[in-house]
């Protein structure tokens, strides 16, 4: 899921947590599992913020110039 998949994930979820807890009650069961489907979705959010590594100038210099000689990767 891209990150832009799982902002708006999280506001739908949102949402619905608030209508379930509008219906159901603030202390019932299914406004609490509404609130954990979104910390769950919150939580993945943040996970996948983390993992994004930003590139080093190398990484970049050979995004840039494939063929330079730093940049060639032999196979053995």
């Amino acid at each position: 899921m891209a990150m832009s998949d799982i902002e708006k994930q999280i506001e739908l979820e949102r949402d619905n947590a608030r209508k379930a807890c509008d219906v159901s009650g603030t202390n019932s069961g299914e406004c609490a599992a509404a609130w954990d489907a979104v910390e769950e979705l919150q939580a993945e959010a943040s996970h996948q913020r983390q993992s994004v590594k930003p590139k080093n100038s190398l990484e970049q210099y050979c995004d840039d110039n494939p063929d330079a000689l730093e940049c060639r990767v032999y196979d053995e």
